[in-house]
């Protein structure tokens, strides 16, 4: 076993999950098998970890998965927990007043990934789906490469498949520049014109897009967020109507100075304000409980629910075609 591979412990089903980790002497960041989750990010001169995540396995594995992990083959909402597929209606998961979140329980957050090429800078985890698994077809193929260059945190992931099916993958991290309990006196930047409208539980999209000329969700200038001060965050922000090159999109900056820029192949990108979420007393890498507002949740992404609108930019992979995103995330401080 290489020097920055380390057991992680044991999952409930007996499977052994390891934690690399990443140094380049600017940005050091741990990845774990478990969901390929990226546990940790710290910034060299930086006193405390950026994204959220918990020092134990148990917490991945039970309560919490969405923290960190990388989500497939369907990110986000599926109106109705069924899409047609190649002229098939299929039928997933109900985990939502009979929506699919996520891809239910047999999404990839919950599996252990293959440990690939690694070295001190970089991880490669791949992940095997049978066909049918969660009810989407096709015997499907992902990897997701970690890579660290300089002050830039690179995320490169891929699928095949060999029927055609359904494909939205996202990273699902927590982020918090200051290290405290909450992302107030953060400000954030936006490149989006449009947010999609959802209906009154802030559930599904409702297909409209909505212009964000005087809105409260109009980031497209950097302005401070604080909770209460903006409505509850859990949208998808429209960058583009397809799928395209690298492109900057977003930034975020702590009160303290710490700066991530993030660019993007994806259209869209999910913000969650970590409104709902309350860890209790369960142990963080912050020593402190994550309550509501711990963390800003920012998901690159199609935009959810595309199987059911036909005006959203397609998630449909097919057969000899690759899915290709890159994600990129840089960190300076002030």
């Amino acid at each position: 076993m290489a020097d920055n591979v380390k057991p992680f412990g044991t999952r409930r089903d007996g499977r052994e999950v390891q934690a690399i980790t990443l140094d380049n002497g600017t940005l050091r960041a741990t990845v774990l098998t478990h969901g390929a989750v990226l546990q940790s990010l710290r910034l060299k001169d930086v006193a405390h970890n950026l994204t959220l995540g918990f020092p134990d396995l148990a917490s991945y594995d039970g309560k919490f998965p969405h923290f960190g992990s990388v989500i497939a083959p369907v990110a986000n909402r599926i109106g109705g927990a069924q899409a047609v597929i190649d002229g098939e209606t299929c039928h997933f998961s109900q985990d939502i007043k009979g929506v699919t979140l996520h891809s239910g329980p047999t999404s990839s957050q919950h599996d252990v990934w293959t440990l690939g090429d690694h070295g001190p800078d970089f991880v490669t985890l791949t992940l095997d789906l049978a066909d049918g698994r969660g009810g989407f077809p096709g015997n499907r193929h992902l990897s997701v490469t970690y890579r660290l260059k300089g002050d830039t945190l690179h995320l490169d992931i891929m699928a095949t498949s060999d029927r055609e099916t359904l494909m939205n993958i996202a990273h699902h991290g927590y982020w918090n520049l200051d290290g405290t309990e909450t992302w107030a006196d953060h400000s954030l930047r936006l490149d989006a014109d449009n947010v999609l409208a959802v209906d009154p539980e802030v559930i599904l999209p409702t297909g409209d897009l909505v212009p964000l000329d005087d809105h409260p969700f109009d980031f497209r200038e950097a302005r401070r967020i604080a909770p209460g001060d903006i409505p509850e965050l859990d949208h998808n922000f429209c960058l583009a109507p397809a799928r395209r090159g690298l492109t900057p999109v977003l930034a975020l900056t702590g009160s303290g100075g710490v700066t991530m820029e993030i660019s993007t192949t994806e259209p869209g990108v999910q913000i969650f304000g970590a409104g709902t979420i309350d860890t209790g007393d369960t142990p963080s890498l912050h020593g402190h409980s994550y309550g509501r507002h711990c963390g800003i949740a920012i998901e690159p992404q199609a935009w959810p629910d595309a199987p059911n609108h036909a005006g959203f930019p397609s998630i449909t992979l097919s057969p000899g075609a690759t899915y290709h995103q890159v994600t990129t995330f840089r960190f300076t401080r002030g």
